[in-house]
């Protein structure tokens, strides 16, 4: 029996290549919700998506957070997002590029949240793990740490822990450890903000909340 679905699918193929054109490539069922979630997302005022490979590699983005509350005001960390051909069934690996000093971000960039981990579920998505990355800057959690020694000193000594995060941010060390600078100055600070709130009420904007460079 002629497979007529088939026989379709390549006259399609044949007809793009005679035009000069690469057949479409077919998007795997991980990609195709992650395009949706992409489309979907619905991002506080202090974060941004982008696309260092261009839109066209959804699969590998960035999101940039600048905490408006909280120790880490004024600052600006990058995390990269890789997102497995299982998603959603497998969470995305998420890796934080600033150097940090956070209780639960060591200092290769791996980050604790559990989400990511055990609590991942295939309901989840990437705006419920960029709401949790905004949260860890806002309520650091010294009951889980990854970065041991940043947990205790928030946990005995809250002024201290913020003065080691205000130095961090601005370039220095911390003990024997150096963090490069990841704080704003007042003037980009000042203008990430204002991009921010355009963005935000954007005439014409589908989501006023969605942020994607």
């Amino acid at each position: 029996m002629l497979n007529l679905i088939k026989i379709k699918g390549q006259k399609k193929e044949d007809a793009a290549n005679a035009n000069g054109k690469p057949p479409a490539k077919k998007q795997s069922p991980g990609e195709l919700r992650l395009h949706k979630d992409i489309a979907e997302l619905n991002l506080p005022k202090s974060t941004r998506i982008s696309f260092p490979n261009g839109k066209d590699d959804l699969m590998n983005f960035e999101v940039t957070i600048r905490p408006d509350e909280g120790y880490y005001v004024g600052g600006k960390f990058i995390f990269t997002f890789q997102v497995p051909p299982a998603y959603p069934h497998e969470p995305p690996k998420v890796k934080c590029k600033t150097k940090v000093y956070h209780p639960n971000i060591d200092l290769e960039g791996n980050v604790c949240l559990n989400i990511l981990r055990e609590d991942w579920k295939p309901v989840l998505n990437v705006n419920t793990i960029v709401y949790g990355l905004n949260l860890l800057f806002s309520q650091p959690n010294d009951e889980d740490p990854l970065n041991h020694e940043a947990a205790a000193v928030l946990r005995d000594n809250p002024e201290k822990f913020e003065r080691n995060v205000q130095r961090a941010m601005a370039g220095g060390y911390v003990g024997e450890t150096h963090f490069p600078r990841s704080r704003e100055n007042a003037e980009q600070y000042v203008c990430a903000a204002l991009t921010a709130c355009y963005d935000l009420w954007l005439p014409g904007s589908k989501n006023k909340f969605t942020n994607i460079a």
